[in-house]
């Protein structure tokens, strides 16, 4: 979970505002000023992300780790979804990987009964696909909608 184009623009943009900061001392602070700053900036940016993958049969978010097996009903959350599990739909309980530049996420419940949280909500930018991991992985699928007839 990268920051977006728009977030990586922020970094040499706080380049420029740490070489202005200093350069009324003169070119060579304002320009060292500036190249600490870019580099910060960018560390930051990188520091900030959080990995999202399934690997070894585990969900990984972050530091957090969880077997696939241990997982039921994997639900891929849409714009307005996500911002609803987020907000009255969210149980405080709920473990939550969130990056706010990140507006879908995946909804997986939580079947061991030892857990005391009932489930995950992960920001990603490609819910599908990480739905389609986690059951690979061994996670039970959610059930199907029944088809509704007009």
């Amino acid at each position: 979970m990268r920051p977006s184009p728009a977030g990586w623009a922020l970094v040499p943009a706080l380049g420029v505002m740490g070489a202005i900061v200093l350069w009324p001392l003169g070119m060579v602070p304002g320009l060292v000023a500036g190249g600490i700053a870019l580099v910060a900036a960018a560390v930051g940016a990188v520091r900030l992300s959080t990995r999202v993958r399934v690997a070894d049969g585990e969900l990984h978010a972050g530091d957090a780790h969880i077997p696939a097996r241990l997982l039921r009903a994997p639900r891929a959350l849409d714009v307005d979804a996500t911002r609803h599990a987020l907000g009255p739909g969210l149980d405080a309980r709920t473990h939550v990987v969130l990056r706010g530049w990140v507006r879908t996420a995946v909804l997986v419940e939580v079947a061991d009964p030892a857990d005391p949280t009932p489930s995950w909500l992960v920001s990603t930018r490609r819910p599908e696909d990480l739905v389609a991991a986690l059951v690979a992985a061994g996670a039970t699928p959610a059930p199907a909608e029944p088809a509704t007839i007009d």
